[in-house]
């Protein structure tokens, strides 16, 4: 079971690796607002299925609740804005970014947000140790290497890629608020139609977005918004079921590493030297960060 478990989530980390090529080959003809939107419209059009599919599970092997409907009801529309409003936040700066670096970069970066997640929680007054200093010790160097130029100069793409880890990070503390409190699977499904929705007016003013654009985009769109939104997610959840979080979190992470690869491959986009020793730094601060520690193991 457990290795069933890591296969499927080794699949999700697979398809959000690769999603990094889609997002930067769909802006070849549209803006980042208009890819960003669409894109969500269509993911969460893909979780609609994946809701019926997991109710009719869910009536199958438990009694159904119908304890204070309207208060379940708040906490889902609740926590579902909540969330849409950071994600699109967090994903209109990923687009924004994808325009001036590349898809290796971007991954490795948007990856800091696991080591950013547990500095974050101090301000809601849980403990971290000497294992996450270091970790975020590790990848403070790493991006040094990764995004800081011999000109000590830091590229524009790569700012907006950090800004969307740090808004990642605060987007995974409100899913752990929320998420014990409803149902995860039709909450990511609002925050995407959110997302879409916040993203339609600054497409309109910034951006001018034709059908045939549409159209010329839409594997990387359809790749993006099924794949990456609904598959993956669908993923995640059956994979990570009576999985460690700790050792779910380290498959997770390999998305970083395979949008590097997926980015050379595919893209033919290449790192240097300096650049991979930022990635192997950031890499090992990823997994730092997830390790157990002996009380929690």
């Amino acid at each position: 079971m457990k290795t069933k478990n890591g296969l499927i989530l080794f699949l999700a980390a697979f398809i959000w690796g690769t999603a990094f090529v889609a997002q930067s080959m769909g802006m070849d003809y549209l803006g980042p607002f208009a890819f960003n939107g669409i894109r969500s419209f269509v993911g969460g059009v893909a979780l609609l299925p994946c809701i019926v599919l997991l109710n009719t599970i869910s009536n199958k092997t438990e009694e159904r609740k119908e304890s204070a409907p309207n208060r379940d009801r708040r906490t889902l529309v609740m926590g579902g804005v909540c969330c849409g409003l950071c994600l699109f936040a967090a994903g209109s700066l990923q687009q924004i970014g994808l325009q001036y670096t590349t898809v290796g970069k971007a991954g490795f970066i948007t990856a800091f947000y696991i080591v950013l997640v547990p500095v974050l929680g101090i301000f809601l007054k849980k403990r971290i140790g000497l294992k996450v200093w270091a970790a975020v010790l590790l990848s403070i160097a790493g991006l040094y290497f990764l995004c800081i130029t011999e000109a000590f100069t830091i590229g524009k793409g790569d700012m907006y890629v950090f800004l969307c880890a740090l808004i990642f990070s605060i987007h995974i503390l409100v899913i752990d608020y929320f998420a014990p409190k409803t149902d995860g699977v039709k909450m990511s499904c609002i925050q995407f139609f959110v997302v879409g929705i916040l993203s339609l007016p600054f497409m309109f003013m910034f951006e001018t977005t034709t059908f045939e654009a549409v159209l010329k985009s839409a594997g990387p769109i359809l790749y993006a918004g099924v794949m990456s939104s609904g598959v993956a997610y669908t993923l995640q959840i059956i994979g990570q079921k009576n999985m460690n979080p700790a050792v779910a979190s380290l498959i997770l992470s390999l998305e970083s590493s395979i949008s590097v690869l997926s980015g050379w491959v595919i893209l033919g986009q290449s790192l240097s030297a300096r650049e991979g020793l930022g990635c192997v730094m950031m890499f090992a601060a990823i997994i730092l960060a997830q390790i157990p520690d002996k009380a929690r193991r």
